[in-house]
């Protein structure tokens, strides 16, 4: 009888995924690699209608190489690898989440509702089926006694992506790099000769890759051009629809000549795009809302419906991937509301971004921004 602990481990075909395999190995665990088969053609329906466009339009992540690699890493290590298609699902979840945003005039993350519906509910489901007793990824992050730790690495630490989780999967849940450093992860692949050992990280949308995200969403959005004009007024170019910029953005406004300007503010009644300097005034903000919250550990009166609303929290949070954590003040403003406080102005505050909150290491929660 085989009585060692049994856990899933989503294999991406990356260095950080395969070396979580050689350290949960190492560690005494029963190990069961997979990879999840969530893109693979266009934005337009669930399926792709025949091989010959595979490859044609949006796959962009050029999945059938990264399963390739994360193959041959199992069979190296002497684990069985399976493959599970939750292309339906991402489509409905991710894809279909991030057109609804973008239509609505938001930039949302479509890599928190990859982790919140891909990586820890359908493939913990997975894992439940198949008898294991934990999940496994290779996030750059820590659980420690039901709690999300940042990861060692700071350039690498991936807690922000992972606030919109459910809390009560945490104890099943192993980030086994999320005690080292890169270049440390990289060393281990190495001396287990593992092919992915220098392989280049991959970046652009979870599981969709690098790609043009005007012409991404070319695919499904109508272009509705207008005028770029300038915060006192002055028009200095068109824009392609307000909807595919982004506030902060410089690249993509096609605007030539003298010092770069960067998107201010949206105006969808008028359909204009406001531009100006990066130290602009209009591109700073002391406070913001976030709903739809997420708590892992918060007071009670950020969890529940009514009362507490003259409660507030100090913590710190970051507004985006790497930013360093900034020090703020958080106040119930509604029954699924917040409002944060800093006593530094932020730069590029993007409604249907995720704010996510730390106390010290640890995270404590997140939100989307309103």
């Amino acid at each position: 009888m085989n009585n060692k602990p049994k856990v899933l481990l989503g294999m991406s075909g990356g260095v950080d995924s395969s070396v979580s395999a050689v350290l949960l190995l190492e560690q005494g665990y029963e190990v069961i690699g997979a990879f999840m088969k969530n893109w693979s053609g266009d934005v337009n329906g669930p399926e792709v209608k025949g091989t010959d466009r595979i490859g044609t339009s949006f796959e962009e992540c050029g999945w059938k190489t990264e399963r390739r690699d994360a193959m041959r890493v199992a069979a190296q290590l002497g684990i069985p690898f399976l493959t599970f298609d939750f292309e339906a699902e991402y489509r409905r979840d991710v894809v279909e989440y991030m057109f609804r945003e973008f239509e609505a005039g938001r930039t949302p993350n479509p890599d928190v509702m990859c982790n919140r519906y891909m990586k820890f509910d359908l493939f913990l489901k997975e894992a439940y089926k198949l008898g294991c007793e934990f999940i496994a990824t290779g996030h750059y992050a820590r659980v420690e006694e039901g709690r999300i730790l940042k990861g060692i690495d700071p350039n690498k630490d991936q807690t922000y992506f992972l606030w919109a989780i459910n809390k009560a999967v945490l104890p099943r849940v192993f980030f086994p790099i999320g005690h080292l450093e890169k270049p440390t992860v990289r060393e281990i692949a190495a001396k287990h000769n593992l092919e992915v050992a220098t392989k280049k990280d991959s970046t652009g949308i979870c599981f969709v890759g690098e790609v043009d995200m005007r012409e991404f969403l070319k695919a499904r959005m109508k272009e509705e051009p207008g005028n770029v004009v300038t915060t006192e007024g002055k028009i200095i170019g068109k824009h392609v629809g307000v909807n595919f910029y982004t506030i902060g953005q410089r690249h993509g406004l096609d605007i030539g000549g003298g010092d770069p300007y960067y998107v201010v503010e949206k105006r969808r009644e008028t359909n204009e795009i406001v531009v100006g300097s990066n130290f602009h005034p209009a591109l700073f903000r002391r406070e913001l809302t976030a709903s739809q919250l997420n708590w892992f550990t918060a007071p009670s009166p950020f969890e529940g419906e009514g009362g507490g609303r003259g409660v507030a929290l100090e913590c710190e949070a970051r507004l985006r991937h790497r930013q360093p954590v900034q020090k703020c003040v958080v106040s119930r403003a509604g029954d699924d509301q917040v409002l944060v406080a800093f006593p530094e102005p932020q730069r590029a505050v993007t409604p249907g971004q995720s704010i996510v909150f730390y106390v010290g290491d640890e995270m404590i929660g997140g939100g989307i921004i309103d």
